[in-house]
This record gives structure tokens, C-alpha cells and sequence, in this order.
């Protein structure tokens, strides 16, 4: 039997202890340099996109496999030290539906805000600023947190917990993250330079657009439509909406829209004195807001869409703005930045401008209108009335010359004929030369509908004189009442006189109003309802006027109402 040699034991047991220690050595470098590795791939991933929004999806993920956490989220720091964005990674749908309202930047996360530094816990409960999760969120232990900083600025915190395997996160696992964080620094600010240059890129293009749509004469729905498609382009929102201001000034009506829910957000409407667009349209300076929820004060296009942040530019500058450009990003997008607001400004003023071309180009239409309507009257009255004058006194002077009846009669018929045609067109040059408000529609005209409408029920048209200066002469509660008399003469010659001819005649003289209704139906029996007439009775009383009503010795009836102008 072999004998061991003393001491032989102790040094095989040494050299196997050595063994084993660099066998441990060697694999935590081997760990290290796969990590190492792994980071360095990580690097690269994160810095290979130039979406900003998808750039900081990839760094969350990319985080959460580094160091095994069952769950990661980036917080985006906006104004006033809050989260403007969460970008989630780890949960379900189902879970994130769940959950109540993402975080507002309190607690443990408010605290990174604050203090930006790295932060380590085996329980997130156990910290002294533990503000506990929101409704419905899933239950998380370990945790770590890294500021991701972009130059000097933070930007935002990477936050991962629960380690896989039940573990805490150790140092390693901090200086690893740490150090993707750096590199997810340069990979925002390559993202956000890239996305300001195509910006830049789609901005100019945007404005030689709608330069040339300006230039070329194109209508202003036209235009604004191309500009609000062009702005939401430009900042990548989901929805965009050009609200104009209605005609009493108090609301803001949706004229145009574009993008998500767009045919229902056109019927929008919102207070100038108390809402978003309402506040932009009165400071003329843009706003924004990270969640419609917390406005405080109606926002247009978030009743009709799920919307994250949403921004109000005003089309003008402070005194002369025209209307709003609402711009709305879904829930969840990054808010809108400065630079951003800045260039939708700028932007907004080409639709100011439009607006005003608009406005010039009706101006000069009407200028052209009313130009067009002088010389014609000119023409009418120089020319044309003149003629007939002239007709008329010649056959005046001919009726002595004839000596039968019949002929005499018939001369002096075209003779009234000529005189009541003279006093049409003189009629017709006072309106020509008076032209109505804008929105307000001429009472010859009115008449005109009236007595057209009559057309239909009666199987004829009446005939319809008018004189004087009716749209001019004739104030507002008088012209209200004389239609309503028309109507209702008109109305009674349909349901009762069973006529076969029926004149209108309304005339305005220097201080009076005069409506005549002439028909050759069955007359105004002399039993029957009469409320009709007493209404067109009471209404002439009010005013101070006369109304009367007579069957004529040849048949048919013969209403007469008058009231005094001034």
C-alpha cells in the first residue's frame, strides 16, 4: 500500500482551493465581458433610430433585459418639475387598462425629479417618500431608478422594478443602467435634432405651399384646409381644427378638421370667455396642455377624441387675431414642445394672412358691386327714364290729334302704362343706389318671395307693383310688419276669394307705407270669421295706421293697409 508523504495533503488542497477561486474569477469575467457586451449592443440599438418616440420604447426595453426587471418606464420631466409622458414597458393591455391614471411625478418619482441621481431599493414601500401606486396597478418590490440627462437638461428617469428571481438590483446592475443612460442622452438628442431638421423640412415646404396656394387665388377654405393639414404634419398630431370666431363674437365655431375623428370634431363649438382655444384667441399667444382632463376649461377636440396633450395657436397676433388652430395628440405622445408652439405661431400667421386676402378680395368684389350698381342706375335715370319721359309727352300731346274714343282711350292707357314703368325704375334706382347690410336681405326682395310663393297655390301669377325707396325709407319693425299683413292677405286670397287675378302694390312715400292687394275672386261676405282681417287691423293700430277692406263695384276685393314712417 502506497504511504502519502507528509505534507503531500495540504498543497494538492491549496492548489485545488486556487483552481476553484479562478475558476469563480474567470466566470464573473466572462459575466462581465457578456454584459459588457450586452450593453455595448445596447448602445448600439438605442442609437440606430431616429424616432424619438420610438427611441425612448427602446431604451425602456433595453434597460429592463440588461438587468432581468420584470418591469421598466421612462418619465418624461416636463414644466414645473411633472411627467408629461410615461412610456410603459412590461405590462399587458390588459393590465395598463386596469390601471387608473399613469403617475404625475409624486413620490418616489417626484423625488428623482427633484433629485437627480440614482436611486436603489429592495422595497419601494420602505422609503420615507413612498407615495404608493395608482388604482389598479400591479404590485412592485425592488427598485431602481436612473436620470437620463441630455446635455446639461434632464430629460427624464428610466425607472425598473422587480428584479427577476426575487433579487434586488445591485451596483452593477446601477452602473450598467447608468451608463445606457448616458448613452440614451445622446440618442434623444440625435432624435430630437433629426426631428427638428425634418420639421424644418416640412415647414418650409408647408409655407411654399400654401404661398402658392395664396398667390394663386385660391378660395380661403381652400387654403385654411391646406394649412391645417400641413400643421398637423408638421408636429406629428393626430387631429387638428381651425376654429373661427361666430358672428356674435362669444363662440368659437370648428370650420375645418382634420385627422382622428375628424367629421365628428367639425361640430364642435366652444366659449371664447371660458376655454382653451377661447383663451388663446384672446392673449394671441399659443398654449398647451398635457391632458384635456386637467384644463380646467372646455377643449374643443378632446370631447370627441381620446387625446393626450393638446395645443391652442392663435391665426394672428395679439389685436388681430382672426381664429385658433387647435392641434391634439392621442394619449400617451409627447406634449408639444416650446419650439414647437413657436413654429405653429409662425406658421398660423400665413392662415391670418389668408384671411385677410379673403377679406380684401370680398371687399373689392363688393367695392366692384356697388360701382357696377351706380353706373346702371346713372344709365336708368340719364337715359332710360328720360326716353320714356320723352315717349310719354309725345303721345300726351297726340291723344288731342285722335278723334275716336277708342284709339284716345288706348293712347292713354300706354300712357299710364309708361308713367307706372317710370315710376318702377325710378323705384329700382333707389335701391340700386342704397345697397343693404351684409346678412340682412332686402325687403323688395322679401316682397318678391312672398308674392312668388303665392304662385303655387294660386295656379297664376300675381302681379306686383313697388315705388319708392322701400329698402331704405322703411325701419325694421315696419318691414316685419308689413310682411306678416302680406302674408296673410295673400293666404286669404288662396283659401277664400277663388280669384283668377290678384295685384300687389306697396309703396313708400316720404312719411308713409302703403300695401294694396287687389283680387277679382267672390268679395268679403258680409257673414263669416273675420279674425284674419282684425289681426291685419290690429297690426296696422299698433303703428298708428289704417287698414280698410271693400268688395268694388265690379267684383272681388280690395285691401288697403297703411302706416306712417318716422
Amino acid at each position: 500500500m502506497a504511504q502519502i508523504e507528509p505534507g503531500g495533503l495540504i498543497p494538492n488542497m491549496r492548489l485545488d482551493e486556487l483552481l476553484s477561486e479562478l475558476q469563480v474569477r474567470l466566470e464573473a469575467v466572462l459575466a462581465t465581458r457578456d454584459r459588457v457586451h450586452a450593453l455595448l449592443n445596447a448602445v448600439v440599438s438605442v442609437g440606430s433610430d431616429l424616432d424619438l418616440e420610438t427611441v425612448l420604447r427602446r431604451i425602456v426595453q433595453t434597460a429592463t433585459t440588461l438587468v432581468d426587471a420584470t418591469y421598466g418606464a421612462l418619465g418624461a420631466v416636463g414644466e414645473h418639475n411633472t411627467l408629461v409622458q410615461f412610456v410603459p414597458v412590461g405590462l399587458s393591455e390588459e393590465e395598463i387598462a386596469r390601471i387608473e391614471h399613469w403617475p404625475h411625478g409624486l413620490g418616489l418619482l417626484g423625488l428623482l425629479i427633484k433629485e437627480p441621481r440614482p436611486l436603489r431599493l429592495a422595497h419601494i414601500s420602505d422609503h420615507p417618500e413612498s407615495y404608493g401606486f395608482p388604482p389598479g396597478h400591479p404590485p412592485m418590490g425592488s427598485f431602481l431608478g436612473v436620470p437620463i440627462r441630455v446635455r446639461e437638461e434632464v430629460f427624464g428617469n428610466l425607472y425598473l422594478t422587480e428584479k427577476r428571481g426575487g433579487g434586488e438590483f445591485d451596483a452593477e446592475d446601477e452602473a450598467i443602467v447608468t451608463a445606457l443612460a448616458a448613452a440614451a442622452g445622446v440618442a434623444i438628442e440625435n432624435a430630437r435634432l433629426y426631428a427638428d431638421s425634418r420639421r424644418r423640412e416640412r415647414w418650409l415646404q408647408a409655407s411654399s405651399d400654401v404661398t402658392t396656394s395664396l398667390l394663386s387665388g385660391a378660395e380661403p377654405r381652400q387654403v385654411l384646409t391646406l394649412i391645417a393639414r400641413r400643421a398637423r404634419e408638421m408636429v406629428g398630431a393626430d387631429v387638428v381644427a381651425v376654429l373661427l370666431p361666430d358672428d356674435s363674437g362669444r363662440m368659437l365655431r370648428v370650420v375645418i378638421a382634420d385627422g382622428l375623428a375628424g367629421d365628428q370634431v367639425v361640430y364642435a363649438q366652444v366659449p371664447v370667455a371660458d376655454s382653451l382655444a377661447g383663451r388663446a384667441f384672446s392673449s394671441g399667444e399659443p398654449l398647451m396642455v398635457a391632458d384635456p382632463a386637467e384644463a380646467g376649461v372646455p377643449v374643443a377636440i378632446a370631447d370627441y377624441a381620446s387625446l393626450g396633450p393638446v395645443a391652442a395657436v392663435p391665426i394672428g397676433a395679439a389685436g388681430s387675431v382672426h381664429g385658433v388652430l387647435s392641434l391634439g395628440k392621442r394619449s400617451g405622445r409627447l406634449p408639444f414642445s416650446q419650439a414647437e408652439l413657436r413654429m405653429l405661431h409662425a406658421f398660423a400667421g400665413q392662415a391670418a394672412i389668408a384671411l385677410e386676402l379673403a377679406e380684401s378680395r370680398m371687399d373689392a368684389e363688393r367695392l366692384g358691386l356697388l360701382e357696377d350698381r351706380d353706373r346702371i342706375a346713372k344709365d336708368l335715370h340719364d337715359v332710360v327714364i328720360q326716353r320714356l319721359f320723352a315717349v310719354a309727352m309725345t303721345l300726351m300731346s297726340t291723344v288731342r290729334l285722335v278723334e275716336r274714343p277708342e284709339a284716345s282711350s288706348r293712347l292713354q292707357s300706354a300712357i299710364d302704362e309708361l308713367d307706372a314703368t317710370i315710376r318702377q325704375i325710378r323705384s329700382t334706382i333707389f335701391a340700386l343706389q342704397v345697397p343693404h347690410q351684409e346678412g340682412e336681405e332686402e325687403l323688395r326682395a322679401q316682397i318678391v318671395a312672398l308674392v312668388e310663393g303665392a304662385r303655387g297655390h294660386l295656379g297664376f301669377m300675381p302681379g306686383l307693383t313697388m315705388e319708392g325707396q322701400l329698402d331704405t325709407r322703411v325701419p325694421k319693425p315696419v318691414v316685419e310688419q308689413v310682411l306678416a299683413v302680406l302674408r296673410e292677405a295673400l293666404s286669404n286670397v288662396v283659401r277664400h276669394a277663388r280669384a283668377g287675378k290678384v295685384e300687389v302694390a306697396v309703396e313708400a312715400s316720404e312719411d308713409r307705407l302703403d300695401l294694396r292687394v287687389t283680387d277679382d275672386g267672390v268679395g268679403v261676405p258680409e257673414e263669416g270669421r273675420r279674425s284674419g282681417l282684425r289681426n291685419l287691423q290690429d297690426r296696422a293700430e299698433r303703428l298708428g295706421g289704417s287698414f280698410t277692406v271693400e268688395s268694388p263695384p265690379g267684383g272681388g276685393t280690395r285691401l288697403r293697409w297703411s302706416v306712417p314712417l318716422g
